[in-house]
């Protein structure tokens, strides 16, 4: 079964920090469109988002904490032990995304694909899952494809 989700609409939501941009969802074409404040959809347009086309809908914002539980979870999951307790502590207080990325990039490089493939799965689970709650594609297309690609096994 192919993924019911573009994986650039998984990744959309992470970037949405206010109302001066969205990412959006055609309900009837599925297409992701990008408005702003200051350019419109069309790149040129100033438009007021109340004024867009009904059949769009705004890609759900996730918090950080979302993101976050991601890193503490493949910490957590990790069979090297000394890397998850690396990586759990790499992720304590500010700047956690930034040491997180840097201490698989710097000393457990061979873990950065592993960490790829479980940040993807996830992002487009949740924008499966997303997608079933707004009745934008089916609920059993939604259970099928989330149980036919179940989190990938960690090293």
């Amino acid at each position: 079964m192919t993924c019911p989700v573009r994986p650039r609409s998984a990744r959309a939501a992470p970037d949405q920090a206010d109302y001066e941009h969205m990412w959006l969802i055609h309900s009837q074409t599925g297409e992701i469109v990008y408005w702003s404040a200051e350019t419109g959809i069309d790149g040129h347009t100033k438009v007021d988002p109340d004024a867009l086309d009904p059949e769009l809908i705004r890609i759900r914002l996730l918090p950080s904490w979302v993101w976050y539980q991601d890193m503490q979870d493949f910490a957590e999951g990790v069979t090297d032990d000394r890397a998850g307790r690396s990586l759990a502590h790499a992720i304590q207080g500010r700047g956690a995304f930034r040491r997180f990325k840097d201490q698989l990039s710097e000393e457990y490089p061979n873990l950065l694909p592993a960490w790829f493939a479980f940040s993807e799965a996830r992002a487009v689970r949740r924008a499966v899952e997303w997608l079933a709650e707004e009745e934008l594609i089916d609920q059993g297309v939604a259970d099928r494809y989330l149980t036919d690609h179940p989190q990938p096994d960690l090293p």
